[in-house]
């Protein structure tokens, strides 16, 4: 029995392991990168954070190594995101999900909005039209919370979209819109 096949490699990309991602310094390679939503430049040096390294290196794409010159696999690089955040599995989970439906994910504004959505073939010609908010099964979400993410997404626009990770892993995407009550007339013949 001969194994299957794996999809080609896009291209082939190293970087060296950094304090807040994965630097990358080849310009083509930066070039590649950056036309495919992936890393951001400021000061001259080109970062990949964690999620879109974890990515790309479980992809086949990246080559990691630290300061020394050493290797570095998934688990390494997933316990370095995890040390500065709490939520990185589930937050590199709802990235590979999006990413593997075709989207441009970027990372977010904060205060509730973990990442930013471009429609495919849209990226850096329009804005996100979906911002993600990122929850997981059984784990309370403050309704203001909630509330205040909506208002945020409304005031600019957007939609907003609860990415929700079960206990497996899977991730179920919620579109999220304001709720309103209004009163009901009753009948006079009443």
């Amino acid at each position: 029995m001969s194994e299957p096949k794996k999809a080609p490699v896009e291209f082939r990309t190293s970087g060296i392991l950094a304090e807040k991602g994965v630097i990358v310094s080849e310009q083509s390679n930066i070039d590649a990168l950056s036309s495919r939503g992936y890393g951001t430049l400021e000061n001259k040096i080109f970062t990949l954070t964690f999620y879109e390294s974890l990515y790309l290196l479980d992809k086949g794409m990246l080559e990691i190594k630290d300061q020394k010159g050493k290797t570095v696999d998934f688990q390494s690089l997933l316990h370095c995101y995890e040390a500065q955040n709490e939520n990185a599995w589930v937050n590199y989970l709802v990235y590979r999900d999006l990413r593997s439906r075709g989207y441009v994910v970027r990372e977010g504004f904060g205060g509730g909005i973990d990442f930013r959505i471009y429609e495919r073939g849209s990226y850096g010609k329009d804005t996100a039209p979906y911002l993600i908010m990122i929850t997981q099964e059984g784990k309370p979400l403050p309704v203001n919370d909630l509330a205040d993410a909506l208002s945020k997404c409304k005031s600019q626009k957007k939609e907003l979209i609860l990415a929700v990770t079960n206990r497996r892993g899977e991730v179920v995407h919620y579109s999220v819109s304001p709720l309103s009550f209004s009163k009901i007339e009753q009948d006079q013949d009443e």
